[in-house]
């Protein structure tokens, strides 16, 4: 369901931007956590290492993500929304939005959230296994937007 959601965004971000998925869950998770790492947005998003670098590289190339020299460890990148980045990502959002809509209003409320549950609950069966990749951990705190 995960890839089929994201097969179908891709059509309206691609159609208006020009993006591919991967530039697409680096944006977004710029967005939610601010200026980080390639490490960092790999943990997160659910992609290889090379498909992060790649997607920064083109991003960048675009003017809508910026590299600059970590805090802390100037051995670190951190990379970060540009102003185009945010505008490129305020003008693809609602079009996200109506597709969740879309979606989420074909179940009911309690079907709709029973589905959570069994989400967090499988989620949780994978956090004590120690062959599952860890969760990711989302700082929430850090960027100054939330998607809705």
């Amino acid at each position: 369901m995960s890839e089929r959601v994201s097969r179908r965004l891709s059509v309206e971000y691609g159609r208006s931007h020009g993006l591919v998925v991967a530039e697409w869950r680096v944006l977004v998770h710029l967005l939610r956590c601010g200026a980080v790492s390639v490490r960092d947005i790999h943990n997160c998003v659910n992609l290889e290492k090379p498909r992060v670098s790649r997607a920064v590289s083109r991003l960048e190339m675009e003017g809508l993500v910026q590299k600059s020299q970590g805090e802390g460890d100037g051995r670190l990148v951190a990379i970060s929304l540009t102003d185009a980045g945010r505008r490129a990502l305020a003008d693809i959002i609602p079009a996200a939005t109506r597709i969740e809509e879309h979606l989420t209003a074909a179940v009911s409320a309690e079907d709709l959230d029973a589905f959570f549950r069994v989400m967090e609950h499988m989620h949780s069966v994978l956090d004590e296994d120690p062959e599952a990749k860890t969760r990711p951990t989302m700082d929430f705190d850090r960027g100054s937007e939330v998607m809705p």
